[in-house]
């Protein structure tokens, strides 16, 4: 079985869908020891943010923990993150109410991380569909994160 956990824009289960990507089950995950930050340059849309993590003891970075179809489905999710330029892909323990499983996420190189970014309105709307898999404390910091019009 494959896992991937989608801490950014693919949290949204219609993104995940509309990419095209097998989806077998979908749960709230948790990454401990990481925050989310919004440091990841977009390489189409200067000024602009993607989400990534960084280490932060005590920190938690909360998302959707997929079941994917098959391993396949990460290749089509490597050109989407734009690996191995953009992004790299990581295997790390995801906290679920099932216990911890060994997911794939994928998290910025640091030649593409900056300081002083945002995101777009519409990227942040993505992340807040995954409410249904967040605590409300944690939505709520998302939803009050600063974000740029579109």
């Amino acid at each position: 079985m494959a896992y991937y956990f989608a801490y950014g824009s693919n949290m949204n289960p219609a993104r995940m869908q509309a990419r095209g990507l097998m989806v077998e089950q979908a749960l709230a995950g948790r990454l401990g020891g990481y925050r989310l930050c919004f440091d990841k340059r977009a390489h189409d849309h200067p000024g602009r943010a993607y989400a990534n993590i960084r280490h932060q003891a005590g920190g938690v970075v909360e998302g959707v923990l997929y079941r994917l179809a098959d391993e396949h489905e990460l290749l089509k999710l490597d050109v989407y993150e734009g690996t191995p330029i953009f992004y790299s892909r990581e295997r790390m323990p995801i906290d679920t109410q099932h216990g911890p499983i060994g997911a794939w996420l994928y998290i910025a190189n640091p030649v593409w991380r900056s300081e002083g970014l945002a995101p777009s309105r519409a990227y942040l709307a993505h992340l807040l569909a995954g409410r249904p898999y967040l605590s409300e404390p944690y939505w709520v910091a998302l939803a009050a994160t600063p974000a740029l019009d579109d």
